[in-house]
């Protein structure tokens, strides 16, 4: 111990990006940009300061709204030899949420980028554990655990079975309607926690405009499944977010999974998207979910990074 008293602030601005990124995470090189869009405010990312050593650091992100919607950066250094770092990383989250939060609001969802084989690794578990002991102090619990996937440039793109015609989704009620109707033995742990809230209509509607309408990606990408006498069977939705080419949502109609059809879809996917010339196509499913696991591997898709998320409710 040094005998210095700990300080905890928010960065002054993008000049003190350097001093934030003293600690590393894979985030790192798209702090600038998200600083300069508006997804990130100087405000919303503080850190834990012992003289000129960052112990601990914390950042959220938006699409661009008032409102934070993911706890996205948490690290806590691990050269430091303070025996009190986790407590003063708790301070930090502590201190940063009553800044950065509305009075009484519901702290929103923290999700970090893992490897897929962080738990093999020592240090990295560590690593996770004592970040995870620290976010569990302040009420967080484990929530899910998702693979996070991709297609590279170079792998074969899928070909379709010719089973299915694909057509484009004709307006915002035609998909919200597919998208409720999925919900119905949905294995995704984000839809099921909305489903203990929410009836299908409305938890398909909340994700539709939290997340699908904000793509400025074009909708005649999305596409429609139907058989050759025209029933729908299932979607596929294709779409840019902020940083990445990526299925943003698949699934099959109840009535008809267990045929094969998710190959399909995704072959479909897969195609809008690569004759876009892209460096990548990412995608992410529950890890509990294998099925979908094992068609997006069918597809081309390999594992490489897991997300862990906690919530606070």
């Amino acid at each position: 111990m040094d005998g210095l008293s700990v300080i905890v602030r928010p960065i002054s601005g993008p000049e003190e990006l350097g001093l934030f990124t003293r600690l590393e995470y894979v985030l790192d090189d798209e702090l600038a940009d998200d600083l300069a869009a508006g997804r990130r405010r100087p405000g919303w990312m503080w850190v834990a300061l012992r003289g000129d050593r960052v112990l601990a650091r914390a950042a959220w992100w938006s699409r661009g709204g008032d409102t934070p919607l993911y706890l996205d950066v948490f690290d806590i250094a691990d050269d430091a030899p303070d025996p009190d770092r986790l407590d003063v990383a708790e301070q930090l989250l502590r201190t940063a949420t009553a800044a950065v939060l509305p009075a009484g609001a519901e702290p929103p969802e923290y999700n970090r980028f893992l490897p897929p084989g962080w738990r093999q690794d020592t240090a990295t578990r560590q690593a996770v554990e004592d970040r995870m002991a620290v976010l569990g102090r302040t009420g967080a619990q484990l929530f899910v655990e998702r693979l996070r996937l991709e297609w590279r440039p170079g792998t074969a793109v899928p070909a379709g079975s010719g089973r299915l015609a694909f057509r484009p989704v004709r307006d915002t009620g035609e998909i919200t309607a597919m998208m409720a109707a999925v919900l119905d033995g949905t294995l995704d742990a984000h839809s099921r926690a909305d489903l203990a809230t929410m009836t299908p209509r409305e938890a398909a509607a909340a994700h539709f405009d939290g997340e699908l309408a904000g793509y400025s990606s074009p909708r005649e990408w999305w596409q429609v499944a139907t058989l050759p006498g025209g029933d729908p069977v299932g979607f596929v939705l294709p779409a840019r977010n902020d940083y990445n080419a990526i299925i943003a949502y698949v699934a099959v109609l109840p009535a008809h999974r267990g045929r094969g059809y998710i190959d399909d879809l995704l072959a479909e996917g897969t195609r809008v998207l690569a004759a876009q010339d892209v460096p990548r196509i990412r995608a992410s499913t529950d890890l509990g979910n294998t099925p979908m696991a094992r068609a997006f591997a069918r597809a081309g898709y390999v594992d490489f990074e897991r997300t862990v998320t906690m919530t606070w409710s």
